[in-house]
């Protein structure tokens, strides 16, 4: 039998990509911005509704899944093999699981996060009544009252309660005040914009990266270039609990690269300075051809950057493909210091990765074959065998 090979793409001449300059007092205020706004997995409708006034704004068009993820088109000269560039809207967050005969509220956690980090926590909560304000508090709370034992309590979600800003002393007081189990709540970021350029805030997993994002396209619409291949923007609204992009993507995305933080702690080889490129997460390896792309765009441009796996952690590129999506994926990150916890990244990250991104934006396909979702093994890639030249 004949091997059917594809017909070659018209090659067009086109400029390398160029190091574009990103506005990072817009991507620093546009980050506040979108850290006001709460939204914990499943109550993400608000945040929805602003990132897709902010792309309306620069005219770039948006469609919604059912739920609310977006996808945002990039128009390039082609439109086969795209890509798309990802990040999610959702945090972290709580629920109320019962109303406590002492007025109090029990929780359970929204995303995979300690009740370490929810002690003294000020939130809001939203009832089908209307909002209260609350603090997070351990049970024994009172040093005056429990002494020493304020320090032995364990650390958990059945040891924590929400103390709401409201007379309630009964469950009576709640059902009164309109609470109900199921009711969201929302944790405060307390966001802390230092002149040194570090970050100090919960949620910035991943509501910095959708400000890089939104900044390497304000770079290149400023710059006034046009992109090779068709980019779509998707923001998905349920990274925090696992699916993420199972839903956002169509077929036609050949390649996808995913914008989260990286976890600078000791054993990882992460930093709050550059970019962080994984390797590898909880779910396997990223894709070879794709991943080295972009730390052959990092080497190029003279752009900070290291390598790094992660053992726990998943991110949006491992629902796409398990929800059996047949993509390239990365993973590229802005270092954050205590994450899911209380969060530090440096303004210097952000950049570095809205350069890379507006880079590879303005890149070829990664991969000239992967515009068939089948074919044959002409144009087939192949990865490094040789022994290194010591």
């Amino acid at each position: 039998m004949t091997e059917l090979v594809p017909k070659p793409m018209r090659s067009v001449a086109r400029p390398r990509p160029v190091l574009v300059t990103i506005d990072m007092e817009y991507v620093t205020g546009l980050l506040d911005r979108l850290l006001s706004i709460p939204s914990p997995t499943g109550y993400t409708d608000e945040i929805v509704h602003f990132c897709c006034d902010e792309l309306r704004r620069f005219g770039i068009p948006t469609e919604l899944t059912r739920r609310g993820a977006i996808r945002a088109d990039l128009k390039g000269d082609v439109s086969s093999p795209d890509r798309a560039v990802i990040a999610h809207l959702d945090t972290l967050g709580a629920m109320v699981k019962l109303l406590k005969p002492n007025g109090r509220l029990e929780l359970l956690p929204i995303g995979t996060w300690s009740a370490r980090f929810a002690e003294g926590a000020r939130c809001t909560a939203f009832t089908d009544a209307g909002t209260y304000r609350g603090t997070i508090l351990p049970l024994k709370a009172s040093g005056h009252t429990y002494d020493a034992e304020i320090d032995t309590q364990p650390v958990g979600w059945d040891h924590v309660e929400l103390r709401v800003d409201a007379i309630s002393a009964s469950e009576v007081d709640l059902n009164r005040l309109g609470f109900n189990v199921g009711d969201f709540v929302a944790i405060d970021p307390n966001p802390e914009f230092q002149d040194g350029g570090f970050i100090n805030s919960r949620h910035l997993d991943d509501k910095a990266g959708v400000a890089v994002i939104f900044g390497a396209v304000k770079a290149i619409l400023d710059a006034g270039l046009t992109l090779p291949v068709d980019c779509h923007l998707l923001f998905t609204i349920s990274e925090e609990v696992g699916s993420g992009a199972s839903s956002i993507l169509y077929g036609d995305v050949a390649e996808m690269v995913t914008v989260d933080n990286a976890t600078p702690a000791p054993g990882q080889n992460s930093r709050e300075s550059g970019v962080t490129i994984a390797m590898a997460d909880s779910s396997g390896p990223f894709d070879y051809h794709l991943t080295h792309k972009l730390i052959n765009l990092c080497r190029d441009h003279d752009i900070r950057h290291q390598r790094d796996a992660f053992k726990y952690y998943r991110c949006d590129s491992a629902a796409a493909v398990e929800a059996g999506n047949d993509i390239r994926t990365a993973l590229v990150c802005f270092g954050v210091d205590g994450s899911h916890g209380y969060e530090r990244t440096h303004s210097n990250a952000l950049r570095s990765l809205a350069e890379l991104l507006a880079l590879y934006m303005q890149s070829e396909a990664t991969v000239q074959r992967d515009r068939m979702e089948l074919g044959p093994l002409s144009g087939f890639t192949r990865q490094p065998t040789e022994p290194a030249d010591a």
